[in-house]
């Protein structure tokens, strides 16, 4: 299993390591990479959970903007997540807590019910993957969530809740990863 280095190292390592440690964090992701590495670059961090909330902060900029660019940009950022259910998932922690929302729940019509659930979301809110902080939740609660979310209609709140989601995840992966 992967792990992070010393969080007071951050600002001595090279990019290719501050990327690695964003990867790790929140997804593999260029454009969090171009808005978040002059920041891990030119700050020190007490603990893994500043940094978080150092990003989130960023992102959440970004959420408030109503510059095309940064709605793009955030776009792309929350979709380096996977989605849900999905078959190929690249990054091994995304494997990891995927797997968890698997367990217990090989029924086909769920599987079908949740590739249906992240069509609709997407086609609500074109531009933005559905993004959760799973946390042990069942299959059926997750659904239940995104449903809700559709159902709300409302895509500012849907980035608040994804980037929310992103940084508990986050926050998760950094306690696990961590020397």
């Amino acid at each position: 299993m992967p792990s992070l280095p010393a969080v007071e190292t951050l600002s001595h390592l090279p990019d290719s390591d501050l990327q690695n440690v964003l990867d790790l964090l929140f997804e593999p992701s260029p454009p969090l990479h171009a808005l978040s590495l002059p920041v891990l670059r030119s700050a020190t961090f007490p603990t893994y959970e500043t940094l978080i909330t150092a990003v989130g902060s960023q992102l959440a900029a970004l959420a408030a903007s109503h510059e095309p660019q940064h709605v793009e940009k955030l776009s792309e950022i929350l979709c380096s997540h996977p989605r849900l259910g999905d078959k190929k998932v690249d990054s091994e922690q995304s494997r990891t807590e995927q797997a968890q929302l698997q367990k217990g729940g090989d029924d086909e019509g769920e599987k079908e019910r949740l590739a249906q659930l992240n069509k609709e979301y997407e086609e609500r809110f074109p531009g933005l993957r559905y993004v959760v902080f799973v946390n042990g939740r069942s299959r059926p609660a997750v659904m239940e969530n995104m449903r809700q979310r559709i159902d709300r209609g409302d895509i500012q709140a849907e980035r608040q809740e994804a980037l929310q989601a992103m940084c508990d995840i986050a926050a998760d992966r950094a306690s696990k990863l961590q020397k």
